[in-house]
């Protein structure tokens, strides 16, 4: 369940993310009102999930899922740019979550 909880935390990290654009630098209520609570459910989500996983793999993972997610959420929502060199950073992030699943135990 740990890493349920773990995949859980990270999607809502890449929502929280992608929605401080929205709320442009927290000025804008409604996406304020939707950002701070998806914050807040991902936080929790990651201390349920560190309860078993070790914190060092937990956090990374966590972190891993949102900076490749909210790279790609720029990408699609804010035509940030897409390059060759951008994609092939993002797939050795993925391989770095990846690893550090495999060889986390648990």
């Amino acid at each position: 369940m740990a890493w349920i909880y773990l995949v859980i935390a990270g999607l809502l990290e890449i929502g929280w993310a992608v929605g401080l654009k929205y709320t442009h630098g927290f000025t804008r209520t409604v996406p304020t009102l939707i950002t701070i609570p998806t914050m807040i459910a991902s936080f929790f989500a990651l201390a349920l999930a560190v309860r078993e996983i070790p914190v060092g793999t937990g956090y990374a993972i966590w972190t891993g899922i949102g900076a490749v997610g909210t790279a790609i959420g720029g990408m699609i929502l804010f035509a940030e740019p897409v390059n060759p060199a951008r994609i092939a950073c993002l797939v050795v992030v993925i391989a770095g979550i990846v690893g550090l699943k495999l060889t986390a135990g648990g």
